[in-house]
């Protein structure tokens, strides 16, 4: 099946919307740090200039930007900025998977639209249906499950589950570079935190394995869930067909206030969904630092920017510009892209903060 489908196109909030109103809810390795270089993956350049001198001066306890580690909060998007986003969010490939993974259990589906089109295929077919299409999909493959019942399938589908193209593990095409700064940054004191449009349901049970960023550090999209207790006598908590949140553009400063309560100093996007974050960031007093990661490596990963239907880059570029925010050329900046999967070349990213937090 061509997996280049036209109902991938729709804009990123309705698909969080779809996501959420339904009952929802690789291991990244990562080198260990070194003292002289604890970048390894960047390549010397202003980017990476930017980052070092920027924590050295918040962490500088005689100097004038110094910052209390209490206060060195940073965000990151997750889609496109800590991992490959394209050819379509890696949360509508779970819920397409899973339909595929359920057929067999409803048979009716092999007549019925959108599932027959996706079963068979049929690119076109699919494309048709539309957002309604897009609705079914969602309800048909998250409907009646605790949130328990939905992490254990997030897990499995991580398992066995391959990208198209790159035919890896989707939790295996995390970025080498971003890993190494998120590590840099715990090493001098920053709290790091995950602020996505995605589900936060499905961001939660895999972001500490590959990022060592713990579930309570997490702040994403989410439905109501209700609280109830099964026929076992167990309580339990199901998602509700009801949005609660969309953390994604103006919603992310809001979350962040919300869910952190402190205003990041250091904050990465790479899309306009991440603009109101990086304002946010960027307009706080003191020292402060925005990045973007830009994709322009169509050989070892994608090239795109103003007119993508995912992850399109286009106000947030220019507020860079104008802001003197820093932007990464993914192909100059990046010595490498993903992560080896060579266990002999890398750690995990537990491993790693699990030694960072024992000095």
């Amino acid at each position: 099946m061509s997996r280049d489908l036209g109902i991938l196109a729709v804009s990123k909030r309705t698909l969080l919307i779809a996501l959420l109103a339904l009952p929802l809810s690789a291991l990244g390795p990562a080198r260990v740090l070194s003292q002289t270089n604890p970048l390894p993956s960047w390549n010397d350049g202003a980017a990476k200039t930017a980052i070092v001198d920027f924590v050295a001066r918040v962490t500088t306890q005689s100097g004038a930007d110094f910052v209390p580690p209490a206060e060195r909060i940073a965000t990151f998007d997750n889609d496109g900025t800590l991992w490959t986003e394209q050819p379509y969010y890696f949360q509508l490939a779970f819920a397409l998977d899973r339909v595929r993974a359920m057929a067999p259990e409803h048979p009716d589906w092999k007549t019925r639209q959108p599932f027959r089109a996706l079963l068979e295929g049929d690119s076109k077919a699919l494309a048709a249906t539309g957002e309604k299409g897009l609705l079914q999909i969602m309800a048909a493959t998250h409907a009646g499950m605790t949130t328990d019942a939905f992490a254990a399938s997030v897990r499995d589908w991580f398992a066995t589950a391959r990208h198209p193209r790159f035919n890896r593990s989707y939790d295996s095409l995390v970025y080498q570079p971003m890993l190494e700064l998120l590590a840099y940054l715990r090493a001098n004191g920053f709290k790091t935190f995950v602020v996505s449009g995605g589900g936060v349901e499905f961001m939660r049970p895999w972001m500490e394995r590959v990022y060592g960023i713990p579930p309570e550090q997490v702040v994403g999209s989410s439905g109501v869930v209700k609280f109830q207790v099964g026929a076992d006598g167990k309580p339990v908590l199901m998602k509700e067909a009801k949005v609660e949140f969309i953390d994604d553009g103006p919603g992310k400063p809001v979350g962040i206030n919300r869910f952190i309560g402190r205003r990041p100093i250091f904050a990465f996007g790479n899309s306009d969904g991440d603009l109101q974050m990086l304002q946010w960031t960027a307009a706080g007093p003191g020292a402060r630092f925005a990045g973007i990661v830009h994709h322009t490596d169509e050989v070892r990963e994608y090239a795109y920017d103003r007119q993508s239907k995912i992850g399109k880059l286009d106000k947030a570029l220019d507020a860079a510009a104008a802001g003197g925010w820093t932007v990464v050329d993914m192909k100059q900046d990046w010595k490498e892209v993903f992560p080896s999967l060579s266990s002999e070349l890398s750690t995990s990213v537990a491993g790693e903060k699990a030694r960072q937090d024992r000095k």
